[in-house]
């Protein structure tokens, strides 16, 4: 049972206002309050920083605390420990005196605990005939228990704000590929937009990125990054629409037969080769689509189900594409030999991307084989492109997503446009 609680410091330490305020937050608790010590220090360590605590200073706290037999702290019991600097630092992991003095010093100041100094500065207790103590000096960690709560706040705070920052990093990083990426991608394939000015904003928000950025600096340099990853995209979508659109009506009218061989009778087929025979061969609006290969990502992006093959779910470059529609091959169906006189008369990559889009479509296609021989032929003879393939399904893709899956006239014309692949 404490006789006097002593307020100043003893010797040439001054007393501070902070020393007072922390006095008084200590007398102000709650009688019946009861924490959990080590809880409590858990929660001054990751609020640490918020507090104004060094790691040192904390592993003296940590000492400290450890010199009360109870884990449980309340406010009625005497919670004045008195270690001797030489236990203390033994305590503390062998710090010196000098280094010791500091940080106990930090402690007072951050307000964790209160200095009860005796008479001439030393630490002790004086017991009274029963062996209770009656009147003890050291250090006082009645600010544990008082200030509990708010230390509890302070480290939430502090891990809510650890979590936006870990998120609004993980954002700028997403969007830092996708803007150098969709950039590099519309450069490639010589696709009509302003490069060098995408560009040139890129750079210039980087370098305005410090490399340990507060969570406002990152939220700015992210908005405006947004905003450029919005016109790339934009640039790069208008460019689709209008291939697509260009492919639609060479596609329209290129196709004018039945996909389906089987549904043809005798008389039908003998005025297909009666017309075939005698009416003049139209130009072929193949030559009129883009000569270039397509891009993986835009193949991709058309015909997902393709990447569903790959063990790690991923299709980074051609050879991959290629190994994969080995796969996809012998999932449809498709005999090797088929396969290979695709890839003679179209090229690896071209015949790896139509077994893309056949799997994309494969519900609808009743002879997957037959219907990639047929497209073999009308390649051998210059009349088929991946270009329409790839951009119908695209498009059906983008209209689903607009209609939020639920447009079946849409989904049912795309599937037409699909099949009209077929001769």
């Amino acid at each position: 049972m404490q006789t006097h609680a002593p307020t100043t410091p003893f010797g040439r330490r001054p007393m501070t206002l902070a020393q007072v305020s922390s006095q008084m937050a200590a007398q102000a608790s709650r009688p019946e309050a009861i924490v959990h010590k080590w809880k409590v220090f858990q929660h001054i360590r990751e609020a640490r920083e918020a507090i104004g605590a060094t790691d040192r200073s904390l592993a003296i706290l940590s000492a400290l605390l450890s010199f009360h037999q109870e884990t449980a702290l309340c406010t009625e019991a005497d919670l004045v420990v008195f270690p001797s600097n030489e236990h203390l630092s033994d305590r503390a992991n062998g710090m010196s005196p000098a280094t010791l003095r500091r940080h106990i010093a930090v402690l007072v100041h951050c307000g964790l605990v209160i200095r009860r100094d005796s008479p001439n500065g030393k630490r002790f207790a004086r017991k009274g005939p029963s062996g209770e103590i009656e009147q003890a000096y050291g250090f006082d960690l009645a600010p544990i228990v008082a200030r509990a709560e708010e230390f509890k706040a302070l480290a939430e705070a502090v891990e809510a704000e650890k979590k936006a920052l870990r998120i609004a990093r993980e954002r700028l990083t997403i969007t830092r590929r996708d803007v150098v990426k969709l950039i590099a991608a519309g450069i490639e394939d010589s696709v009509p937009g302003d490069w060098p000015a995408y560009r040139a904003r890129y750079e210039d928000l980087m370098r305005q990125l410090p490399r340990s950025a507060s969570r406002a600096i990152i939220d700015g340099i992210l908005a405006e990054l947004c905003d450029l990853h919005g016109d790339v995209h934009k640039t790069l979508e208008n460019f689709l629409n209008s291939q697509y659109l260009s492919a639609n009506e060479s596609q329209a009218e290129r196709h004018k037969q039945n996909s389906n061989p089987n549904s043809l009778n005798e008389s039908e087929q003998a005025l297909r080769e009666k017309k075939k025979n005698t009416e003049p061969v139209a130009p072929d609006n193949v030559h009129s689509l883009p000569e270039r290969d397509l891009p993986l990502g835009i193949v991709l992006e058309a015909c997902p189900e393709i990447v569903t093959l790959v063990p790690g779910g991923e299709i980074r470059t051609w050879r991959d594409l290629l190994a994969t529609a080995q796969t996809a091959r012998a999932f449809l169906g498709i005999s090797p030999s088929a396969y290979q006189d695709a890839c003679v008369a179209m090229g690896e990559t071209h015949a790896a991307t139509v077994i893309a889009a056949i799997l994309q479509r494969a519900d609808h296609i009743s002879s997957h084989g037959g219907y990639l021989r047929s497209l073999t032929k009308r390649a051998q003879d210059g009349k088929f492109s991946t270009w329409p393939m790839v951009m119908a399904l695209l498009r059906a893709k983008l209209d689903t997503q607009a209609g939020g899956g639920g447009g079946d006239g849409k989904t049912q014309k795309s599937t037409i446009s699909a099949r009209r692949e077929r001769p």
